[in-house]
């Protein structure tokens, strides 16, 4: 840590503290050139990956977006708003899980739809039928189909 008086390289820790809500790391440093004090504050920095969109191109992580797609799959559904962002919450800390730099916009749409079929299952269908682009009836007549099953596990199809 360079000492914002001198700028000298050469400084020591005398202190360390978490703060209160434990987010952060307090620490007193002392220059050992110009003998000076001051204090630093570390917190983690967490970062999201980047997107690859199907045609290649690449977008940062947009929670908004996310958070758009669920509220157009569950419009005038009764699912509490709590739910809704814990979800999202869920989907968020699996990506950070990872820890990839990148991840495939086919991979978060999956996500969104585990999310969905647990939430609501006429919201699944409905982001379902954009999200593989479905042609007719038939489509959504195998999903509700793969719906009804007695023996369904708890994660939807993959496709």
């Amino acid at each position: 840590m360079k000492c914002p008086f001198c700028n000298a390289d050469d400084t020591s820790v005398i202190d360390s503290r978490a703060s209160e809500e434990g987010d952060r790391i307090r620490r007193r440093r002392r220059c050992l050139t110009c003998d000076k004090r001051f204090t630093t504050y570390e917190t983690v920095e967490l970062r999201m990956p980047q997107v690859v969109k199907q045609d290649g191109n690449r977008a940062e992580f947009d929670r908004e977006k996310l958070l758009t797609s669920f509220m157009r799959a569950l419009h005038k559904r009764p699912v509490p708003t709590g739910d809704v962002d814990a979800a999202i919450d869920r989907i968020v800390q699996k990506l950070l899980s990872l820890g990839e730099r990148e991840i495939p916009s086919r991979k978060i749409g999956e996500m969104v739809m585990e999310e969905l079929y647990r939430l609501d299952k006429v919201a699944y269908i409905r982001f379902a039928s954009v999200y593989r682009s479905f042609q007719d009836a038939h489509d959504f007549h195998s999903v509700i189909k793969e719906l009804q099953r007695p023996q369904r596990s708890k994660e939807p199809k993959k496709s």
